[in-house]
């Protein structure tokens, strides 16, 4: 009897690379209900950065828009982002693979595609505000971290 070889992984996975993501934030209210929510924070979506250039995923209403930005590779996107009013916070390095725990289900909103996004160690959240808040405590760790002790990186 003949074995059978193990599945080769999908050819997504292989990837361009090292990948990080930017959780970008905005503040326009497109719907009333939207106004509920703390201005500045009223949406998120997901950058992610690769050595073929940017992917953008953004949760629209009706409808996931992905897409390949037409710049350059080594372009800075959260840059843009920023002199165009929005708030980027990252970078997130992306792992091809993590042991964590699945994530809980939640409706398809632009805070939990963020949180696939950035993978089972996502902070928890329900508001893009209160996604910004855990991402930018985590991002201010890091950094504390990285700088403690001097010779230790």
């Amino acid at each position: 009897m003949s074995r059978v070889p193990p599945l080769a992984r999908p050819g997504h996975r292989r990837g361009h690379g090292a990948q990080r993501a930017w959780i970008v934030f905005g503040g326009r209210a497109d719907h009333a209900w939207q106004r509920l929510l703390k201005p500045g924070f009223r949406h998120c979506f997901a950058a992610i950065e690769d050595e073929a250039g940017w992917l953008v995923l953004d949760p629209l209403s009706f409808r996931l828009l992905v897409a390949r930005v037409a710049v350059p590779p080594g372009y800075d996107l959260p840059g843009f982002y920023r002199r165009a009013g929005l708030t980027p916070v990252g970078p997130f390095p992306l792992e091809a693979a993590s042991g964590g725990a699945p994530l809980p289900w939640l409706p398809l909103n632009c805070v939990s595609l963020c949180r696939a996004v950035l993978g089972p160690l996502a902070p928890w959240a329900l508001t893009p505000a209160g996604l910004h808040r855990a991402l930018a405590q985590s991002v201010q760790t890091r950094k504390k971290s990285l700088t403690i002790g001097g010779d230790q990186v």
